[in-house]
């Protein structure tokens, strides 16, 4: 294992060729092109596929042949390109194929500016394209972390044959860091049961998303949905901090949560008590957690870099049970340490909700 220094944006791409990933398909977009530079100078010199597609639309399909071969692959773009995406993302969670997209997301809607922001929530969390289906989803707060849940991606999408997704802000996608790199490993997961190689052993593989049939669309949609379920109860992750005698519970992610630790220290050192909730997968959500707080006497505080979108989740997991507050910033913008102090102290004071 080495260390190095970059950007979370290369440390994606260093996830992705240490977990197995040898095939990248994608389209520059500020501020996720790093991710396009780096892959297309690593993954041949690695024996891997590297193509820049004339589009976003074009790099999701790409994917959507090579995950069909049983090739760990990826994509990665930014909320524009993202969005593009969605229609072939449907259809390779209808046919069941393990792949990993990357959305850094930068200020919306529309073209926005290329400055940090968590507003493509909704659209990572809830399925964005058409059709029932879930996309497993890291939130990644640090380079260390787009490095790590990169890898991870990759064998839960394995795992469970399905998409898998890292959100990322743009903040840290651009950041650098140190990064402990980790030992390259043979991909864990045999496909030779379900994958295309266009031989005659696989031509009995049949990969397709159509079912024209309804009772034979709904058998198919009721397999997904039980494997969402399976997801749900074996791969939330979340961390925990400070927060078993909290009256005061932040729940942030990405870069956001960052800011949020150091607040909590500062507000811990003047006697209040302050907690954080950091979602580490967006989905499956930790609403067990966040619903465990709830029941004693507690409030909690969704901090985000959008208008609002994670506090719907936060006020399902309460279900009623405590005051739900929302403070956030958009456009660009990230909220510095003395904003959250002063929101702190307007909540426990008995401010606005």
């Amino acid at each position: 294992m080495s260390r190095q220094f970059m950007k979370g944006n290369d440390a994606i791409v260093v996830g992705a060729l240490q977990a197995g990933c040898r095939a990248y398909y994608g389209y520059p977009i500020t501020p996720a092109s790093e991710i396009a530079h780096a892959a297309a100078m690593h993954f041949p010199a690695l024996g891997g596929t590297f193509i820049q597609a004339e589009s976003e639309i074009a790099a999701i399909n790409m994917v959507y042949g090579t995950a069909g071969m049983g090739i760990r692959t990826m994509t990665a773009s930014s909320s524009p390109g993202f969005s593009l995406k969605q229609e072939g993302m449907s259809y390779i969670a209808g046919a069941e194929l393990p792949c990993v997209v990357v959305n850094v997301v930068r200020g919306g809607p529309g073209l926005g500016n290329i400055a940090p922001e968590q507003a493509d929530y909704f659209q990572v969390t809830k399925g964005g394209g058409h059709g029932n289906y879930r996309l497993i989803t890291f939130a990644p707060n640090c380079a260390q972390e787009m490095c790590d849940l990169t890898v991870l991606a990759f064998d839960l999408a394995d795992k469970y044959r399905t998409p898998a997704c890292l959100m990322a802000d743009g903040f840290t996608g651009q950041m650098m860091e140190p990064v402990e790199v980790p030992l390259a490993k043979e991909v864990p997961y045999d496909h030779t049961s379900w994958a295309v190689a266009g031989t005659p052993e696989t031509s009995k593989n049949l990969i397709s998303s159509i079912y024209l049939e309804s009772n034979d669309l709904e058998r198919h949609n009721l397999k997904l949905d039980a494997k969402y379920k399976e997801i749900t109860a074996n791969e939330v992750r979340y961390e925990e901090y400070l927060c078993d005698d909290a009256e005061l519970i932040i729940v942030a992610f990405g870069i956001v949560s960052r800011i949020v630790y150091s607040t909590i220290d500062e507000a811990r050192a003047a006697g209040k008590k302050i907690g954080l909730i950091r979602p580490i997968t967006l989905w499956p959500y930790p609403s067990g957690i966040i619903s465990q707080h709830a029941e004693r006497d507690v409030q909690f505080l969704s901090v985000e870099l959008s208008t609002g979108q994670m506090v719907e989740d936060v006020r399902l997991a309460v279900n009623g049970r405590a005051p739900v507050h929302f403070y956030g910033r958009c456009g660009g913008n990230v909220p510095s340490g003395d904003e959250l102090l002063a929101e702190y102290d307007r909540i426990l004071e008995g401010g606005r909700s």
